[in-house]
Formats: structure tokens, C-alpha cells, sequence
């Protein structure tokens, strides 16, 4: 017989939920970034041993806690720092038993600790190989639907965008979006629950890191400054808040009495590109493009046993551009004919000529850097304290694939995010969490041209422009979801206090979180501005510049009788855009996990959240809107709502006795009150006091607000058919209230409630396995259904979808899927070990068609078709498949030196993913003419003239694939890249 301490279950969660209440000011609270380590001390018969000392230490450290085992035999620790920690076990009568175990970021490790008789004495070091997805082990006593995504994944998975957003994707319920917004353009997003991602709450140590106007993720980090982190997607616990999806909650790395580090860089190239045909066919010239990464990190000791120290810095110089595909430069040509005829002049500026380049440079530049110190001030408090700063600065962001250079601007973004925090044990039993945090974001975007006025044609009223409606001219910053800032500032600050405690079969914890925002400003463009927009593309105008000049006096005081019919003039008068507020949010919470007995475990807790000055705009509330007094629709001003209580419950049950097969299930409410972009054009009426001058839209928030919520329900089964398979199954069933919409009434007036609904419903099997040392993947399958109610957008909680008629809401064909709405997908991921010391790394994703809509022309209704009114998003386009490689052969100096040279591949089999890059505009659709200015279509055109037609007789037939979307938001993800090579090398020490 040996003594023993054996691993039992790495695997999700730290503690779970018993009373909750916590804040943040736009999604705060954060979860738990620590781990905690559950029990067992037995003799080698089976029996119990209570009373049994056990130690924890930090490897590489004298940080050190103690716990004594119960009645039971069982012991528990919270609060660790995720990390390896060697555990020390002893008990009268018996041998000392040690081991080092790895402890998780918010997930319960179990083990099993056999002791030997004292006579037998002898200590076992069992070290386990280096925690990974691949690697997590059967968990018993948790609810909550999570996966850890450890620096093992980080460093061998293929990264396209190196974000540490890609590699979420390994999560169960997960899916690629594009980034959330062109003011964060590399920010990437992780979509949960039929949503795009923007209502999912991310941490990091701690420290909010929320986008508190658009949503969504704020700051990106470098995957090298990131130790691990956890994507939990359903049944979170009371100290997760602002969320009505999922939460990410991350760790970053820090110093050990070694000195440590990696240098490594990344080398992407037009070369090693395949051609993008969506944009870039031939037999035009290759569109350029040229990336590298330039990445370094150090730590080490500054006092041994201590001070530590780590810091990381990473470089993005990136060359990108936007090819021109043959159909736009035949257009673009067309218009530059136009404007060689003298043909543009409006509001008096004329425009002779207008370059058209056969392609556009997008250059990129990003630094991205941390430093970290962790101070071990004594055995009973320990310090840390982290800064992080990202600056970033693109060149012609926002142009298309269908729009002019013209249309650009020069997008400087610059974040920051400091946190200092302190854990104090007070007792082996009591343990105290300190933290407060800073983040902070300046944002500017200065457009290419300001000629006061822009042109849009209907080639460029297709997802390739997404930006806008804008052909050529002064882009203005909106879209049919919303306006985007020209000018954003947010500064947040937090404290956040958390106690833990462990008292026999339970472990209570207890919360509250406060986060004063005192700037959440910025401005919309607010120029005086003329948007022009024809029925007829320039090509069928330079075969009659007479009728162009027609159609241009549509923005003329005496308008043509004869303008082509549908061509519109939009004059915006200049105002100011500027949106101001200041808002604070707090939150408590409470909860406890209950070890009833050794196979039945039930969390449970609660929480409050509310905020102050959600509707106050540069000290203002709506009753000094001057569309409020007389609009005939809502009365009043909405208040910060103060009912969001939010209870949370979880069970987990093992059967029999060999511990390899949990049934777990669970139930939660979660409020959020989610971004504030949707409603910037009521917050600016509220600042600027001039919508009675025609400066700004007439926009009103409905007096009835109510913070949307989402309940989560959950069932599952997991069981291990040994030490290295692991099959489970769990059904979510998220139900949504309050979600934001929009009211577009005849009168002008748009007024803004939240009585929005939404379903999601997922069925998610996950399977992951280890074969014989030489191959660990994962496997998962998503069968999935996404539901909204909305007319032209279909989104779960991110944005404020539209109603088509403010009679009947709720009418037919208004609810359908959200545009996330993803049948099926499927994840393969693993690294094999090849022969010669090659290791072989893939991440396959594959996914059934998302959805979307075709509007009418002016974008205000969905089209008809053969006099058929088509539901929301009852299109679908094309099934997404990408295979993604890595190979590389690690060599080995000395003892701790280590050369990687690597080639990445991306989309290896160079498959064409569209996704849904669908044209959504009936004026960009080769139809009649007539057809596009009813909104009804019935016949397709079979040549460009459209002379002859062919009647439609299934709605695929208006699926026509749009440009690419470009840098708008960055690397697309749902739109697939082309394939792309990348090599590098890198060396860790």
C-alpha cells in the first residue's frame, strides 16, 4: 500500500449560489476569478478521517492556507489563485501524504486523499500533466455549465485573430460573431444564447471590463498577459451579475521565484494568403496584405518567496486593404464619368473628379502591454496589482467593398485598466477578497472627407456597407441597428468586496460591488449634412446623365416631377451630437454551496442589482425632452428600476458510488440593463434641449421601463467511462423579458420600450478524450434554436430591434429567429503528438446557415414576395466549415529552454464561407425596377439590362452573396477568411 493523494475532479465551479446582490455600473459584477479545492481524507480502507490537517501551498511561492477535515472527512478551500499548489495531508496515526495539484479558475477540484499507517510512512509526489480542455476531469458537485480554457490551449491552438475570443469557441453553446462595433474593431465577441455576444459579461481579476455602451467585451488583452479563463454559458452563480447570457471571466498570469518568459513572432503575408473571391476575383491583382506580431513577456522575483513581478507586450503591425471587386469598379467608374461631366454639385460644392484605386490600404497598428505585482505581505494577506493598456490606431476603418475611400475615417481608440486587490485570511475557515479598479477608453474617429454632403446608390445598400447607405461622400455614422460615436469616453470606477467562509457541509459567501461611472459621454456626428439617395446605380445614369441630373434635384427646393421614383433627399441640419451621463450601480449578493451529503450537493443564493442614473443625461431627465409635453403617445419619465432580484438555484446528484456519472440541474433569474447605444438619440434629445430647432430625431423612452431579464433553466448528464473519455449532455432553456424595441411612429416620433420576448432553446453534448499519451481532443454538437420578435433585425437582448406596425407589435411574421440563430454546430479540437517530436493542433468548426432579412428599399419594412409578406430573418444563407492547423516541433535546451518553430493554417481546405454576407436591401437585387420601389418582388432579372426576366418561384433565388465586410469590424469570423498561412517561432525560457 502507498500513500496517496490523487486528483479526483478538476472541473467547474468554485461555489454557487445561496443570497445575491451586485453591481456594476453597465455589467460589473464579475465573477469569482478563483478556483477552489474540495476533499476527501480516508484511510486505505475507505473509512473517514476527521481531524486531518491539511496544508496548501503555492508552488513557487509561501503563500499558504490551512483547512481541517470534518466529521465527514471532507475538507474545503476557497478563494485560490488558479495555479499548481502542493498539498500537504496528515492525521494522527498516519503517514504525511503530498501531492501537487492544479487548481482551475472558478471551477471545484476534488480529491481524494488516502493516508497510510504511520508505520508505512512514505510521501508520494504526483505531478499531473498540464491542465487543458481536453483535461478536465468529471466534476460532482456543480450546476453551473462552464468550460476553462487553460494557457496549454492558449499557446497551441491555432488563433486567427490571436484573440483569446477565438479559442472560446472550444466552449459547448458558443459561436463566432463579428466584432461588436467599428469603434473596437479588433474587440472580438463570443455569442451565447441566440445572442451576439453583446449582453455576455467578461472580468478580468476581478475587475470589470464591460462595454457599458455598446456592450460587450471593452479591452482586449494579449493571449500571452492571460493565465486562464472560464466560459460559463448557463446557471451562473449569485456573484455573476448584468448578464442575461453568459460571462467570461479571466486571470491573468503573474511572477514566480523563477524567472520566466516568451518571445515570439508571427509572420502573415499576402504569399501566404489565398485569394478572397467574395471580394477580391480574379483577374484583378491580388488584394495586399502583410501582418506581423512582435511578442515578449518576463517574470520572475523581485524578493524571493516575496515580490514578483510579470509584464507583457505585444505589437500588431498590420497592412491590410480592401480589394474592389469588378461589379463595384464598373460602378465606381461610372460614377467618376459622372463627375468628369460636372454633373456633382450639391449645396454648392461641385466635385470634378473622384479617383477610383483598385484597392484601398487599411493600415493597423496595436500595442497592447501589462505589468503585474503580486506582494506576499505575510502568510495570512496577499496583494496583487495589475495594469493593462491598449492603443490602437487604423487608417480607412469603415470603408467597403461597395464604398469609396471617401467614406473612411482614421479610428484611434485608447484603453486602460488597473486594478489593485488584496485576499486576507482571517481564519482557516474565513477568508476576505479586496479590490478596486480602474478602466478607462478615449475614442476618436476622424472621417476622410467633409464635403457636407454624401451619395448613395443601391450596389451599396448591401451588408458589404455595413457602415451605412454612403456610395461616395461624408459617411455618417449610421446603420439600420443604430449611429455609431464619432467621440466616446467611459471612465469606471469599482469596489468590490467578497467574504467566504466554510462551515461544515456549507460554504457561504457573500458580495456587494459598487461601480461609480462618471464618464460615459461622447458625441454623434452632428455636421450639417445632405444625403442623397438614388433608385438607379451610376452605370444606368451614365447611359443618361441627363436623368442624374434630374434625380439630384431631389435636394433642391423645386424638386424635378420627373426624379426617377424612389430617390430620396434626406437634409440633416448641423446640432450637436454630444451624450453625456453619469451612473453608478450596485449590487449584493449572497449564496452558499451545501454539501447535503457525499453525492448530493445543492447551491443556492440570491441577488440584487440596481443602478442610479441610468435615464439622467447631463443632469437632466426626460421631462425636459421638449418631445414629451403634447406627442400624444407616453407621458412621464422612466426610472431606474429597483426590482431586480434575482434568485439562483443548482443541484448536483452522483450516482452510485464510483463517482463517474452526475446528474445536475438548475434554475436562475438574471437582470441587465445592457448597453445604452440603442437609446443615444432620446439621451442626446435630453442633453441638447434642441429637437424643437430640428437638430435632433424626436425620441422618447417609454415612462414603463422595466430591466429586461432572462430565466435559465437547466437539465444534465455527465459520466466518465474511464480516466480519459468523458461524454455530457445538457439542455438550456433561457426565456427573455423586457428586451428593447423601438416604435417608429407616423408622427416622427420614435419612442423606445422594453416589452421585448425571447426563447432559446439548446440541446449541447460535449465529449472529450485522451489516447494513449498521444492524441487529447474535444467534441462538441449544438443543437440549437434562437427566437425574437422584431421587423427588420431579429437580436436577443444586444440591440433595439424595430416594430413594423406600432398598432400590433406583435403581428404576424414579426417573430422568427434572431440572427444568431445557429441549427447546428459542431467543434473538433485536439492535439496530436506525432512521431520526430511534431505536434499537430487542429480547431474545426462547422456550423448550419444564420439567417437574415431583405428590407425594402428605404429599410423600414421586410419585402414581399409574389405579394407574400416574408417573416423575419426567413432567409438563410450558406453553411459555415473551416479547419484550422497548427504544426510545430518544439526543441529543447538545457533544462527550462524551449525554440517552437510553428506554421499556423487557417481554413485550411479553402472553402468559400459567405455565411450570411447576403445582400439584405431589395435595391441592391437584380429585380425590375418597379418591383424595388413596391417593396413586392416577383421576377428576377437574368441580364444586366434586365430586359428579360424569370419569374421567382422559391426564395433562394434572391440569396445574391454581398462584398466582403472588410475592416468595418475588424478580421470577419462568420464571414470566413480565405486560406491564410502564418509562420513563426517561439522561445520560452
Amino acid at each position: 500500500m502507498k500513500a496517496l493523494l490523487r486528483p479526483k475532479q478538476p472541473h467547474l465551479l468554485a461555489s454557487i449560489a445561496f443570497f445575491s446582490l451586485l453591481l456594476l455600473p453597465f455589467e460589473s459584477p464579475a465573477q469569482n476569478p478563483r478556483g477552489t479545492l474540495l476533499g476527501t481524507v480516508e484511510d486505505a480502507g475507505g473509512g473517514r478521517i476527521a481531524s486531518a490537517k491539511i496544508v496548501v501551498q503555492a508552488v513557487e511561492s509561501t503563500i499558504e492556507r490551512e483547512a481541517t477535515s470534518d466529521e465527514r472527512g471532507e475538507f474545503r478551500i476557497d478563494d485560490l489563485v488558479p495555479g499548481t499548489y502542493r498539498v500537504v495531508a496528515s492525521a494522527k496515526g498516519f503517514a504525511e501524504a503530498s501531492s501537487d495539484v492544479k487548481v482551475i479558475i472558478s471551477f471545484v477540484q476534488e480529491i481524494t486523499v488516502t493516508l497510510k499507517p504511520q508505520g508505512l510512512q512514505q510521501t508520494v509526489n504526483v505531478q499531473g500533466q498540464a491542465s487543458s480542455i481536453t483535461t478536465q476531469a468529471i466534476d460532482l458537485s456543480s450546476a453551473v455549465h462552464q468550460t476553462a480554457i487553460t494557457r496549454q490551449d492558449l499557446d497551441t491552438i491555432p488563433l486567427a485573430a490571436r484573440s483569446f475570443a477565438n479559442i472560446a469557441y472550444l466552449a459547448p453553446g458558443t459561436e463566432p460573431v463579428e466584432p461588436s462595433d467599428p469603434t473596437k474593431a479588433r474587440i472580438t465577441a463570443v455569442s451565447t444564447g441566440g445572442s451576439s455576444g453583446l449582453n455576455n459579461d467578461l472580468s478580468v481579476d476581478g475587475a470589470d471590463n464591460t462595454d457599458d455602451w455598446i456592450g460587450g467585451f471593452l479591452q482586449n488583452f494579449s493571449p500571452e498577459s492571460i493565465q486562464e479563463f472560464a466560459v460559463r454559458t448557463a446557471q451562473e452563480d449569485a456573484d455573476t451579475g448584468r448578464t442575461t447570457a453568459a460571462s467570461v471571466v479571466i486571470t491573468t498570469k503573474h511572477g514566480t521565484n523563477q524567472w520566466h518568459g516568451d518571445e515570439a513572432f508571427y509572420e502573415r503575408a499576402a504569399d501566404l494568403n489565398a485569394r478572397f473571391p467574395i471580394e477580391n476575383p480574379a483577374p484583378n491583382p491580388k488584394q495586399p496584405f502583410s501582418r506581423q506580431n512582435y511578442v515578449g513577456t518576463l517574470g520572475g522575483p523581485i524578493v524571493k518567496d516575496k515580490l514578483w513581478f510579470f509584464s507583457s507586450f505585444e505589437y500588431v503591425h498590420e497592412d491590410a486593404s480592401i480589394a474592389y471587386s469588378p461589379a463595384s469598379q464598373t460602378q465606381f467608374n461610372a460614377l467618376s464619368q459622372l463627375a468628369s461631366q460636372g454633373l456633382i454639385n450639391v449645396n454648392g460644392t461641385a466635385v470634378n473628379s473622384i479617383p477610383v484605386p483598385s484597392n484601398v490600404p487599411i493600415p493597423f497598428r496595436d500595442y497592447l502591454g501589462l505589468v503585474r505585482f503580486d506582494w506576499n505581505q505575510s502568510a495570512r494577506s496577499q496583494w496583487f496589482f495589475r495594469a493593462a493598456t491598449d492603443s490602437y490606431i487604423t487608417r480607412d476603418a469603415l470603408v467597403q467593398q461597395a464604398t469609396l475611400p471617401s467614406t473612411g475615417a482614421t479610428t484611434h481608440n485608447n484603453y486602460e485598466n488597473i486594478a489593485l486587490g488584496n485576499q486576507f485570511t482571517f481564519n482557516p475557515n474565513w477568508v476576505g477578497s479586496f479590490l478596486v479598479a480602474y478602466s478607462g477608453l478615449h475614442l476618436t474617429q476622424a472621417r476622410n472627407s467633409d464635403l457636407g454632403f454624401a451619395l448613395a446608390f443601391p450596389f451599396s445598400s448591401t451588408s458589404a456597407t455595413t457602415s451605412g447607405f454612403e456610395t461616395f461622400g461624408d459617411n455618417q455614422f449610421v446603420t439600420a441597428i443604430t449611429a455609431f460615436p464619432v467621440i466616446r469616453n467611459q471612465e469606471k470606477y469599482q469596489l468590490r468586496y467578497d467574504v467566504s467562509n466554510v462551515s461544515g457541509s456549507h460554504a457561504p459567501r457573500f458580495g456587494v460591488n459598487f461601480i461609480h461611472e462618471p464618464v460615459l459621454s461622447g458625441a454623434l456626428t452632428a455636421n450639417a449634412e445632405t444625403l442623397v439617395a438614388f433608385a438607379l446605380n451610376p452605370s444606368d445614369y451614365a447611359a443618361d446623365p441627363q436623368q442624374f441630373s434630374t434625380d439630384l434635384t431631389a435636394c433642391s427646393a423645386t424638386p424635378s416631377p420627373n426624379v426617377t421614383p424612389g430617390t430620396s433627399c434626406t437634409v440633416t441640419p448641423a446640432g450637436d451630437g454630444s451624450f453625456s451621463q453619469n451612473v453608478q450601480r450596485l449590487g449584493f449578493y449572497a449564496e452558499d454551496s451545501w454539501r447535503v451529503t457525499r453525492k448530493l450537493t445543492v447551491n443556492y443564493g440570491l441577488r440584487y442589482d440596481t443602478t442610479f442614473g441610468l435615464f439622467m443625461a447631463s443632469g437632466h431627465d426626460q421631462s425636459v425632452n421638449p418631445a414629451l409635453p403634447g406627442n400624444g403617445i407616453v407621458t412621464g419619465s422612466p426610472h431606474d428600476y429597483r426590482k431586480a432580484f434575482a434568485p439562483r438555484v443548482g443541484v448536483a446528484y452522483g450516482l452510485g458510488s464510483s463517482g463517474k456519472t452526475v446528474l445536475r440541474g438548475g434554475f436562475g433569474m438574471y437582470y441587465d440593463d445592457l448597453a445604452q447605444n440603442g437609446w443615444v438619440e432620446a439621451f442626446n434629445a435630453v442633453n441638447n434641449f434642441n429637437i424643437a430647432n430640428a437638430s435632433g430625431p424626436p425620441s422618447l423612452i417609454d415612462p414603463n421601463y422595466h430591466t429586461p431579464y432572462a430565466i435559465h433553466a437547466t437539465a444534465g448528464v455527465e459520466h466518465a467511462f474511464n480516466a480519459n473519455w468523458i461524454l455530457s449532455g445538457d439542455f438550456t432553456l433561457e426565456t427573455g423579458m423586457h428586451g428593447y424595441r423601438r416604435y417608429d411612429y407616423a408622427s416622427g416620433i420614435s419612442v423606445f420600450r422594453s416589452d421585448n420576448r425571447s426563447s432559446y432553446k439548446a440541446l449541447a453534448l460535449h465529449l472529450q478524450g485522451n489516447v494513449a499519451k498521444r492524441l487529447s481532443l474535444v467534441a462538441n454538437y449544438t443543437l440549437s434554436s434562437a427566437k425574437t420578435w422584431g421587423c427588420v433585425l431579429g437580436e436577443l437582448f444586444d440591440y433595439v430591434n424595430g416594430v413594423c406596425n406600432t398598432s400590433n407589435p406583435f403581428g404576424p411574421g414579426d417573430y422568427g429567429p434572431s440572427g444568431e440563430d445557429v441549427t447546428h454546430r459542431g467543434v473538433v479540437a485536439g492535439t496530436f503528438h506525432a512521431p520526430g517530436g511534431f505536434e499537430l493542433t487542429t480547431l474545426i468548426q462547422a456550423e448550419s446557415a444564420r439567417p437574415f432579412v431583405i428590407t425594402t428599399a428605404d429599410n423600414s419594412a421586410r419585402i414581399s414576395v409574389n405579394g407574400v409578406p416574408t417573416s423575419l430573418d426567413e432567409f438563410r444563407g450558406t453553411p459555415y466549415i473551416q479547419a484550422d492547423l497548427r504544426v510545430s516541433r518544439p526543441f529543447r535546451f538545457h533544462e527550462n529552454w524551449n525554440v517552437s518553430p510553428f506554421v499556423e493554417f487557417f481554413n485550411l481546405f479553402n472553402r468559400n464561407n459567405p455565411g450570411a454576407n447576403y445582400v439584405t436591401n431589395v435595391a441592391a437585387l437584380p429585380v425590375p425596377t418597379a418591383q424595388i420601389a413596391s417593396g413586392n418582388v416577383t421576377d428576377i432579372c437574368t441580364n444586366a439590362a434586365c430586359t428579360t426576366t424569370t419569374p421567382v418561384t422559391r426564395l433562394s433565388q434572391l440569396a445574391v452573396p454581398a462584398g466582403g465586410l472588410g475592416d468595418f469590424f475588424g478580421p470577419g469570423t462568420t464571414v470566413g477568411i480565405p486560406f491564410a498561412a502564418q509562420v513563426g517561432v517561439r522561445f520560452t525560457f
